[in-house]
C-alpha cells in the first residue's frame, strides 16, 4: 500500500483558481489547532457559502509549508478527500481510501486495510463536505483513535459530535464600520468589500472604488452578510449593472445572485441551491420547524421561537448539531440571546409566495399556522404573553 499521488508529492491540495482575500486571524487560528498534539479533529462549521473550503485548503497549506509551519509536521503529507458526491456514509472509508491508494483485497475488509495503514502514518486528512455523511462521524472517531499519527480537517455544516472533536465556527467577511464607509480608502480593508472589487475586476477590469461608487459597495455587502459567495455572485453582475443598480435590485436577491462559475458545483452557483442544499439535509421535523420560524422578520429569541412552535419542533431547536440555517450573531445579548436567519437567506422570493406548503397545529390551544413558501412576512410582536417586538438593550 503507497500513497497515491506523485512520489515526493507532499499533499494534493488544488493550486487556487483565484486570490485569497483576508481571513489571516481565521488562518492563523486554524493552523495553530492543527499544530497542537492534544487536537486531532478540528470541524470547520458554518452556512453554506461562507468560505469553509477555502479557509480549510489555505490552513491545510500553511501547516504543510516547512518555512511557516511551527510545532506540528505531518510527514506523510496533507491529503484532501472531496465528499461532496457522496450521499451514503458507507462510502466515506473507501473515498479515503482511494486518495490514499488504498486498495481492497479479498481477505480483509477495506476499512481494516485503511486502518493499517494509516496506523504507522503521520498525516492530515481534510474532509470536505462532511455534513451529508455525518452518519460516518463514529467511524472517523475510531479511525483516529486506531491511528495516533493521524489528524482530521473537516468542513461540515454541522458539527460531529463525537469525542474530542474541536468546532471552528467560519465567521463571515469583516464588513466597514460606520466611519470607514465614508471614505473610498478606508472602506477597502474591509474583506467583504476587498472580495467584492477583486472579483467584480475580474468581469469589469476598469472598475474602481470612488467616493460615488464606496456606499452602494458597501452597503452591498452588509445586506449579503459579508457571505463571501453571496458577495462573488453580486461582483459578476457589475458587468452589466453599476454597484448603486445593483444595490436597488437586491430586493430579491435570489433571483438576481445565479450565474457562479461553471466549474464549481451545483450548489455554488446560485444562492437558491445553496439554501436548497443546506435544507434537504433536514429531516422533516426539521423542515417543519424552518417554515414556522418563517414569519419572524429581523430575528427572533428563543423564547418568541418556543411561542410559535409544537412540543416537537421545540425539541429540534434545543437539539444542538442541527444544520446552521440561523446564526447567533457575534454579540449576542447575554439576557435573550437573538436569532437570524442570515440576511441573504432573508428575502426567500419563491415564484409562489403565498401558496401554502404545510399546515402546522399546535397541541396546546386552537392556533393554526399555515407555512408559506416566503420568508418575508410583517413581524409578529407578541404570542402567548412573550414580547418580541424590539430586542433587549445590547442584543443586535
Amino acid at each position: 500500500m503507497s500513497l497515491a499521488p506523485t512520489v515526493g508529492a507532499v499533499h494534493n491540495l488544488p493550486a487556487p483558481l483565484s486570490a485569497f482575500i483576508g481571513r489571516a486571524p481565521e488562518v492563523a487560528a486554524v493552523a495553530d489547532l492543527l499544530r497542537r498534539e492534544e487536537v486531532r479533529l478540528v470541524t470547520l462549521t458554518g452556512p453554506g457559502g461562507v468560505g469553509k473550503t477555502r479557509l480549510a485548503t489555505r490552513a491545510a497549506a500553511v501547516v504543510t509549508d516547512p518555512s511557516a509551519s511551527s510545532g506540528q509536521a505531518f510527514a506523510d503529507g496533507v491529503w484532501l478527500v472531496n465528499l461532496a458526491p457522496i450521499s451514503n456514509s458507507a462510502l466515506v472509508a473507501p473515498a479515503i481510501a482511494q486518495v490514499l491508494g488504498v486498495r481492497e483485497a479479498a481477505d480483509e475488509p477495506l476499512a481494516a486495510r485503511l486502518e493499517a495503514f494509516l496506523a504507522t502514518r503521520n498525516l492530515l486528512l481534510v474532509l470536505d463536505n462532511f455534513e451529508q455523511v455525518v452518519e460516518a462521524a463514529p467511524a472517523l472517531a475510531a479511525l483516529l483513535a486506531a491511528c495516533p499519527g493521524l489528524k482530521v480537517l473537516v468542513t461540515s455544516r454541522v458539527r460531529l459530535r463525537v469525542s474530542g472533536e474541536q468546532e471552528y465556527p467560519v465567521p463571515p467577511l469583516s464588513l466597514p464600520t460606520a466611519e470607514a464607509a465614508a471614505s473610498a480608502d478606508e472602506t477597502v480593508a474591509s474583506e467583504a468589500v476587498r472580495l467584492f472589487v477583486d472579483r467584480a475586476r475580474a468581469v469589469k477590469p476598469d472598475l474602481t472604488l470612488t467616493a460615488e461608487t464606496a456606499p452602494a459597495v458597501v452597503e452591498i455587502c452588509r445586506r449579503l452578510d459579508g457571505l463571501p459567495l453571496a458577495i462573488e455572485l453580486a461582483a459578476a453582475r457589475v458587468k452589466v449593472l453599476s454597484p448603486a443598480a445593483l444595490q436597488a435590485r437586491l430586493g430579491h436577491r435570489l433571483a438576481l445572485l445565479t450565474g457562479g462559475a461553471q466549474d464549481l458545483p451545483a450548489r455554488q452557483q446560485t444562492m437558491r441551491a445553496a439554501i436548497g442544499w443546506s435544507h434537504d439535509l433536514l429531516v422533516p421535523e426539521e423542515q417543519a420547524l424552518f417554515r414556522r420560524l418563517a414569519v419572524f422578520v429581523g430575528g427572533f429569541t428563543l423564547e418568541a421561537a418556543e411561542a410559535v412552535m409544537a412540543e416537537g419542533g421545540r425539541r429540534e431547536a434545543e437539539k444542538d448539531g442541527s444544520p446552521s440555517a440561523f446564526r447567533r450573531p457575534p454579540s449576542a445579548c447575554t439576557m435573550r440571546t437573538r436569532f437570524s436567519c442570515n440576511t441573504s437567506l432573508a428575502s426567500v422570493d419563491f415564484p409562489d409566495p403565498l401558496t401554502p406548503v404545510t399546515t402546522d397545529r399546535r397541541p396546546s390551544g386552537n392556533r393554526t399556522f399555515t407555512s408559506f413558501k416566503l420568508c418575508s412576512f410583517a413581524p409578529i410582536t407578541s404570542m402567548d404573553g412573550v414580547d418580541f417586538s424590539t430586542p433587549r438593550r445590547g442584543c443586535t
